[in-house]
C-alpha cells in the first residue's frame, strides 16, 4: 500500500536553543521522506527563529511567544487564524504538555497529528528520541548530525571579527561559561586556570563567548587571568555565534545552547557534564569529549538544583588538567602558532 503523501507540515516545538538544534536531524529526516512538502516550525521566539533562517529544508519559522506578543487572547486568536489559513496536512506536536501549543495545533484539524512522548524510563538521547516520533510515518533512525546555517552576512561577521583580533592561522579555543541552571556551570576559578594553561602550554587565543547574562561570569574570568581572553559574551547574536564558533578550534563547555551550536556548525567540543545526562543531551557526532567526574554518587541526579552537601560536587570535580588533556587529544598537537 502506498503511503500518504504529506505536502504542508507544521513542527511545533516553543523550546530553548538546543531543544530546536536536536530538532534538525528530524527536519531532515521528514524532507528526505516527504522531499516537496513545505516544512514550516513554531519557535517561540524571534531569537531562536533566527536558527531556522537559512536552513534551506524549512519553509518558514513562525514566532509563538506566548509571554509577549502572544500573551492576550486576541493576538493568539490572531496567530490561529494564521496557521488555520496556511491549511497544513500533518502535525508534529514535539510540546504536548503545552496547552497552548495545543490550541494552535487545532488550526490545522482535521488532520494527521503527531505527539512527541519523552522518554522516562530508559535512557535515549534527545535526538534519537524525537526522531521516534516519526516512526508511524516509516521514518526509521537514521544521521543523527545537527545542523545550523549561519548565512553569508554572520560569516562576514565574523570573518572580519578574527581578522580585525589576528585570529586567522591561530588556535582559537572559544569557552563558554554560562548555563541556565548554576547546577551546571564550571566555575568562573577553573576557567580562568584554563585559559591561562591553554595560552601558556598550547599558544592558543582564547575567545569568551556567551549571552548578555554571561557578561558578569565573563568579566570575572578575565579579572583572574594573566592571558588576556577576548571577551564575545553579549556581542553576537545565535547566527554570529554560529558563524564564529564554527572558525573556532573547539568549544570548552557545559551542558548548554552554545554546545550545541558547536556541534551544529561543525565544531568539537569538550563537555563538561555533571547534574545532567549526557545520555539524553550529550553533544551529538564523533570527536567529541564528555567530561564527568567518576567519584560522586548522585551523579547524573537530573535536577535544577544541587542537594549534595558539598555544592556542586560533580562539576567542582573535574580538573583544569582533565579539560586541559582532552583539548589536546582533539587537537591531536601541541597547539598552534603563538
Amino acid at each position: 500500500m502506498r503511503s500518504v503523501e504529506f505536502n504542508n507540515i507544521l513542527i511545533i516545538k516553543p523550546g530553548a536553543i538546543g531543544d530546536l538544534l536536536q530538532l534538525t536531524p528530524a527536519i531532515r529526516a521528514l524532507h528526505e521522506k516527504y522531499p516537496l512538502a513545505r516544512i514550516s516550525i513554531l519557535v517561540g521566539s524571534a531569537a531562536t527563529a533566527a536558527l531556522f533562517q537559512h536552513n534551506p529544508l524549512v519553509h518558514e519559522a513562525i514566532v509563538f511567544d506566548k509571554r509577549g506578543s502572544h500573551h492576550s487572547l486576541s493576538s493568539l486568536a490572531r496567530l490561529w487564524l494564521r496557521l488555520c489559513r496556511a491549511r497544513y496536512d500533518l502535525v508534529v506536536n514535539f510540546q504536548r504538555s503545552n496547552l497552548k501549543a495545543w490550541f494552535l495545533a487545532s488550526a490545522a484539524f482535521p488532520c494527521r497529528v503527531l505527539v512527541y512522548r519523552k522518554a522516562t524510563r530508559r535512557s535515549v538521547h534527545a535526538v534519537i528520541n524525537h526522531r521516534e516520533t516519526l516512526a508511524p510515518l516509516g521514518i526509521l533512525p537514521g544521521v543523527l548530525c545537527l545542523e545550523l546555517y549561519p548565512g553569508q552576512e554572520a560569516e562576514r561577521y565574523a570573518a572580519d571579527f578574527f581578522s580585525a583580533n589576528g585570529l586567522d592561522g591561530k588556535t582559537v579555543i572559544a569557552i563558554n561559561p554560562g548555563a541556565s541552571h548554576p547546577v551546571n556551570r564550571w566555575s568562573t576559578a577553573t576557567f580562568a586556570a584554563l585559559a591561562d594553561l591553554l595560552a601558556d602550554r598550547l599558544k592558543a587565543r582564547v575567545l569568551i563567548i556567551g549571552g548578555a547574562d554571561d557578561e558578569p561570569l565573563a568579566q570575572d574570568i578575565v579579572n583572574r587571568t594573566s592571558s588576556n581572553p577576548l571577551v564575545m559574551t553579549g556581542k553576537t547574536d545565535l547566527l554570529q555565534l554560529g558563524a564564529i564558533l564554527k572558525r573556532c578550534n573547539l568549544l570548552v563547555t557545559g551542558d548548554t545552547g552554545p554546545m550545541h551550536i558547536a556541534t551544529a556548525v561543525g565544531t568539537k567540543v569538550v563537555a563538561l557534564f555533571g547534574a545532567a545526562d549526557p545520555l539524553r543531551t550529550g553533544p551529538v557526532g564523533a570527536g567529541h569529549r564528555i567530561l564527568q567526574a567518576a567519584d560522586v554518587s548522585c551523579l547524573p541526579c537530573r535536577s535544577r538544583t544541587c542537594t549534595n552537601d558539598v555544592q556542586r560536587e560533580c562539576m567542582e570535580k573535574i580538573t583544569v588538567e582533565m579539560v586541559e588533556s582532552a583539548v589536546r587529544e582533539i587537537l591531536g598537537e601541541k597547539g598552534g602558532e603563538g
